[in-house]
C-alpha cells in the first residue's frame, strides 16, 4: 500500500519550491536469490541478492529473522515497579531491564507476555494493556516487539529460569525508575520506549 506526501522544500536552485510523489511500493526492493547460512531455534540469518529501485543490483545484504519478543511494564499493587538485573554475554555486562521474553512459534503475543512475567518473576496477575507495537532494528532485522502495562501485578508462584538465566528482580520506586531511564542507566534499547511510553501516558509522573 502506497503513500502520497507532499513535500514542499526551499532549496538553492532556480526554482526554490518543488513537489515530491512519494509511493512506498516504488521504493522496495526486489529479492532476487536467498541464501539461509544460519537455522536455529528462534534465528535464522540470510544471505540476499536485492536490485534496488534504479536498477542497482546489491550482491550482499545480510538480515536476522528472530522470533517476536514481548516485554513487559509491570507495576504491583502498592505502585512499585519490577525490574530486573542481569548478564548479558553478548555486550559482556549486567544490564537493569524490565521483565521480557520470546514469543514461541503460534503463541499470541499477549499469552507470551504473562507467561514471561510469571517466569522470570513468580508474578502475575494484574490488568494488561498493549502500550507499543515496534520493529526492534529495522535495518538488519524482521521482528516486532510487543509492550504491555501490566497493573496490580502479585507475587503468584515460583520462577521458572531457562538453565542460562540469573535474574535479580527489584521492585523500585517510579519516580526512581523514570531518573535511571533519564541517565540512561537503563540502556536496552528495545525496551526504553516501553518505559518512555508508561510515562508519557502518567505525565504526574514527570513533575
Amino acid at each position: 500500500m502506497g503513500i502520497t506526501i507532499r513535500q514542499d522544500t526551499r532549496v538553492n536552485m532556480a526554482n526554490d519550491s518543488y513537489v515530491h510523489n512519494f509511493n512506498d511500493d516504488d521504493m522496495k526492493w526486489k529479492v532476487l536469490s536467498s541464501e539461509n547460512l544460519i537455522h536455529r531455534p528462534h534465528l535464522d540469518a540470510y544471505k540476499e541478492k536485492v536490485e534496488l529501485p534504479d536498477g542497482r543490483i546489491y550482491d550482499e545484504f545480510y538480515h536476522l529473522h528472530f522470533s517476536p519478543v514481548v516485554c513487559i511494564v509491570a507495576e504491583t499493587e502498592d505502585g512499585k515497579l519490577l525490574m530486573e538485573r542481569q548478564y548479558r554475554h553478548a555486550v559482556k555486562e549486567v544490564l537493569t531491564e524490565i521483565p521480557a521474553g520470546i514469543v514461541e512459534e503460534g503463541e499470541d503475543p499477549l499469552d507470551a507476555a504473562k507467561r514471561e512475567l510469571q517466569e522470570e518473576t513468580g508474578y502475575a496477575g494484574g490488568e494488561w494493556t498493549l502500550l507499543t507495537v515496534e520493529y526492534a532494528q529495522g535495518g538488519v532485522q524482521d521482528n516486532k516487539m510487543y509492550s504491555y502495562y501490566a497493573k496490580g501485578i502479585k507475587p503468584h508462584g515460583a520462577r521458572h529460569l531457562d538453565s542460562t538465566e540469573d535474574i535479580k528482580v527489584y521492585l523500585i520506586d517510579k519516580q526512581e525508575v523514570l531518573r535511571m531511564l533519564i541517565n540512561d542507566e537503563i540502556n536496552q534499547a528495545p525496551l526504553v520506549p516501553a518505559l518512555w511510553k508508561y510515562f508519557a501516558l502518567h505525565t504526574d509522573l514527570l513533575k
